[in-house]
């Protein structure tokens, strides 16, 4: 007869879910499994969506001055 009971090893001890009625000494197999570990949730990653050539001619309408120039200024700053 093949019993199979889950439970957890702690600080040295089994401690099983479920009661295990045995009437004699009995060989085990004890199997650790690999931590599950808490889902993550996956990094963001841009989509075609991010992009909106509408949405970024609304936020720049009132923006006179040069697009090129500002990242190139922006670059040099960073140096």
């Amino acid at each position: 007869m093949l019993v199979t009971v889950e439970g957890v090893y702690q600080d040295g001890q089994i401690r099983l879910d479920d009661a295990v009625s045995v009437q004699n000494d009995t060989k085990v197999i004890v199997t650790f499994l690999n931590e599950k570990r808490a889902a993550q949730p996956a990094p963001k990653r841009l989509t075609l969506d991010d992009f909106s050539f509408k949405q970024t001619r609304e936020l720049l309408k009132d923006y006179k001055g040069s697009f090129s120039d500002a990242v190139i200024d922006e670059r040099r700053e960073a140096l």
